[in-house]
């Protein structure tokens, strides 16, 4: 067991996000993001999805790749929180990456809201794909909630 490369798949996906980021902020993604986020919020007046400008909305992004990138010392270490964290932070990253392929290939979010193709971060998407899925290989290879016992 070696939760060591549990840590360093976190950190690679950590990595996989910063990239996204940039791709998404240097291709526009606000531009197709806050009209799917007024169309939906018309549907289902429920759904508490924000629509940001572009400098909050980048600063957001750095502040929580940061976050993440700090809470890499807890996914070393192994505990039961930081795995959960990871399971889910895999899983999420996962998601986005398939829901930039499939906006890519529909060239829609929803009916309304339709751009050229690719979407908006669909050029990091496989990366984010392949790390999210490699965090998520090293958590089940490792099976131990608690590594503190490695050097």
């Amino acid at each position: 067991m070696n939760c060591s490369r549990v840590g360093w798949a976190w950190a690679l996906l950590c990595g996989a996000m910063a990239v996204h980021t940039a791709d998404e902020a240097t291709h526009g993604f606000l531009s197709v993001y806050n009209p799917t986020v007024v169309e939906l919020r018309a549907r289902t007046a429920w759904l508490p999805l924000p629509t940001f400008g572009f400098a909050e909305w980048l600063a957001g992004l750095i502040a929580v790749n940061i976050l993440l990138l700090a809470l890499s010392g807890f996914v070393f270490r192994g505990t039961k929180v930081a795995r959960r964290a990871a399971y889910a932070l895999a899983c999420i990253m996962i998601l986005n990456a398939i829901g930039h392929t499939a906006g890519t290939v529909f060239g829609r979010t929803v009916a309304s809201v339709r751009f050229p193709r690719p979407m908006p971060g669909f050029y990091s998407s496989p990366l984010l794909f392949a790390a999210g899925v490699y965090l998520l290989y090293q958590l089940a290879a490792s099976r131990s909630p608690v590594c503190r016992s490695e050097p």
